[in-house]
């Protein structure tokens, strides 16, 4: 794989990443184009459902920046998409522009459509590379995987990625001292809102909302205008403040789910692609006993203050691994509640 190449998926991914958590029911996919000699001409990605798909949208301003007519490459994230939703084929559009090579990150994993987008671009006499198959592209494949989890999960499992988020003390106790919702740094903080903003959703538990009032909104880093996200709480209605409900459906959507098995059945008939638990641990307990989640960031706060990072994932993947604090992260079992 060219140098050029390499640098091209990781701008591309990066551009992904802006639309996190705004984009289901499709996936989060980033797009590049190349003249002949390697210089990226134009970048974009898929903003949300019913957008130009990554591909067009970095067609079209090709087009506008008046470079279209040197594209010779197009590096993509995910194959490109060779049927019609809201959108035209993405592999129509790359037939009809001078794109001669294509770069595939990952194929697609919806079954229905798998290997049709790059089939039907080889069938013209497009040059297609896999980048699984390159013999550097190992560390890009992973990239492009961690950003393409969440929609591939949904895919193949039938329900959204679930990440839980749990904070403990140096003694390993979630419980915050009186008076505190939260023993974590500001730092920490900052990033729990980082992915509030780049998942579809929450998870908790009515312990949680009796017992700290939480509004589990987007409020330390910009949020998208007017989302509107999925609330899911674990347990009966009747014990949930109706103050706390009529505030939060002004914003979410709210689910109640009786019982943790249920919870697959529940966010598989939504359009979340991931989904961030925030919950004490009693219902923690209940996901862990029916391996109900795929990966677990444990931030622990040690006597000194500071708070240390790591990371248990059930698959060989995470989307954590798209943010910077993954470089703080060790993998390792997870702090599992008692």
């Amino acid at each position: 794989m060219p140098e050029q190449v390499g640098q091209a998926f990781r701008t591309a991914v990066a551009e992904a990443c802006r639309y996190l958590g705004q984009t289901a029911p499709n996936p989060a996919v980033g797009c590049a184009l190349l003249d002949a000699e390697g210089e990226v001409l134009s970048v974009a990605a898929h903003h949300k459902a019913g957008a130009l798909h990554a591909e067009r949208l970095a067609l079209e301003q090709a087009k506008q920046a008046g470079v279209f007519d040197r594209v010779r490459t197009a590096v993509v994230t995910l194959e490109p998409c060779n049927h019609t939703g809201r959108t035209r084929p993405c592999t129509e559009a790359l037939l009809a522009s001078p794109v001669k090579t294509v770069w595939i990150g990952c194929a697609d994993p919806n079954p229905t459509v798998a290997g049709g987008g790059a089939a039907r671009l080889a069938e013209a006499g497009i040059s297609v590379h896999w980048l699984e198959e390159s013999t550097n592209g190992a560390a890009l494949f992973a990239l492009c995987k961690a950003l393409l989890a969440p929609f591939a999960c949904k895919m193949t499992e039938g329900r959204p990625w679930i990440t839980v988020k749990q904070a403990v003390n140096s003694a390993g106790t979630m419980v915050p001292p009186e008076g505190q919702t939260t023993f974590t740094s500001p730092e920490s903080l900052k990033f729990a809102h980082v992915l509030r903003r780049a998942t579809d959703g929450v998870v908790t538990g009515t312990g949680t909302v009796m017992a700290d009032n939480p509004a589990f909104t987007v409020r330390h880093v910009p949020d998208y205008a007017d989302r509107r996200r999925l609330l899911v709480v674990c347990g009966q209605k009747a014990h949930t403040p109706e103050d706390w409900l009529v505030e939060r459906q002004k914003q979410f959507d709210v689910l109640f789910c009786r019982s943790c098995a249920d919870l697959p059945a529940l966010l598989a008939k939504t359009d979340a692609l991931w989904v961030l638990v925030e919950a004490g641990p009693t219902l923690l307990a209940a996901l862990k006993e029916l391996n109900l989640w795929d990966d677990w960031l444990t931030i622990r706060q040690n006597a000194a203050g500071v708070d240390h990072y790591t990371v248990s994932t059930r698959h060989d993947v995470t989307p954590l691994a798209l943010f910077p604090e993954w470089a703080r992260c060790t993998q390792e079992q997870a702090c599992f509640p008692e």
